[in-house]
């Protein structure tokens, strides 16, 4: 039973969460090895103080992380929002083929994805990324399909250009549009994807909102992730660029101890005051309630401004994704 609650903020078609997810990924993929059950009790723990937005997506695992959400969360599945994705083509086995945005494969992934997560529908399905080779429209009137039929409740898009945005919404109201959003990734900013979702009354969904864990100042060296960390492909991790990105790091954090919160909380706060909601990965429970309590924290003008400043965007070195990934992404 949930015992405490936190702040909500409401994305769009009638859909209101909590102020401040968890994304679900690192329990299961991509960011080194994990202990199973410390990730059900920060499932578990997420649900007790307040979260009732979880993020997933089949292609974490694949699959593995939609099968450990319905593991943690079986008995307490209507008191969370539940997301998943699909859109990168993944078979029965787990292989991973290019994304595939044809109606027939979103429906085949989201019965799916319904299986895996022990659930009879659906909150909130994305569109993980826009398949360039079938139209926006296609795709999304499959997902409204599966709103008429019940299997889904609200349906939104990731990674997407704001152009892209607007010919998806006139074909059914988008709840959420989810994007890389953090003071060290501001391009939703520059594309206009944040203007066009605010104008048109859609929710804004940030992961890797503390800059894939640079902003909790936690990682200092390559060193202090695990072997099999995807991160260490990443431009901004490499030797010639972590030095100079940790040196703008530690300016967030010098303004972070001046309010007497951490880093963590105070570039997630950042993003709560833009009326983001912020969806922070982690596996334990303690690094949890340091998450939430940025849902407390109030910035003004002058400190916003100042974060902002903190972080240049041409001081920032490397790329936030792959190169690979940064060509596909809709812009």
């Amino acid at each position: 039973m949930t015992t405490s609650t936190l702040p909500t903020t409401p994305l769009g078609d009638g859909l209101t969460v909590s102020a401040i997810g968890l994304g679900a990924m690192g329990m299961s993929a991509y960011y080194g090895s994990s202990d199973e059950r410390e990730s059900i009790a920060t499932l578990r723990h997420a649900v007790d103080t307040g979260v009732t937005f979880i993020d997933t997506a089949e292609a974490y695992g694949p699959f593995e992380n939609e099968k450990l959400i319905a593991r943690a969360l079986g008995d307490r599945r209507d008191e969370v929002v539940l997301a998943t994705k699909a859109s990168a083509e993944t078979d029965d086995d787990g292989a991973i083929h290019g994304r595939n945005g044809t109606p027939a494969y979103i429906r085949r992934a989201a019965e799916r994805s319904l299986r895996h997560l022990g659930t009879d529908v659906i909150d909130l399905y994305y569109l993980h990324r826009v398949d360039p080779q079938v139209p926006i429209e296609e795709s999304v009137g499959a997902m409204a399909e599966l709103v008429a039929e019940g299997k889904v409740r609200h349906i939104g898009l990731s990674e997407a250009s704001a152009a892209t945005i607007r010919r998806a919404h006139a074909v059914h109201p988008l709840a959420a549009v989810q994007s890389e959003f953090s003071l060290f990734a501001r391009d939703v900013l520059h594309n206009d994807e944040k203007a066009t979702v605010d104008e048109l009354g859609i929710g804004f969904v940030a992961f890797s909102p503390l800059g894939r864990g640079f902003l909790t100042g936690d990682i200092r060296s390559v060193t202090d992730l695990d072997p099999d960390d995807a991160r260490l492909g990443l431009p901004r991790f490499q030797p010639d660029a972590i030095a100079a990105n940790l040196a703008l790091v530690d300016r967030v954090h010098t303004i972070a101890a001046e309010k007497g919160v951490t880093s963590a909380q105070i570039a997630l706060a950042w993003l709560i005051a833009q009326g983001v909601v912020p969806i922070p990965g982690t596996r334990r429970r303690s690094r949890l309630d340091e998450n939430t309590a940025a849902t407390r924290i109030r910035l003004d003008a002058v400190e916003l401004a100042r974060l902002t400043a903190a972080l240049p965007d041409d001081e920032i070195v490397g790329t936030r994704d792959y190169v690979h990934h940064e060509v596909g992404i809709d812009r």
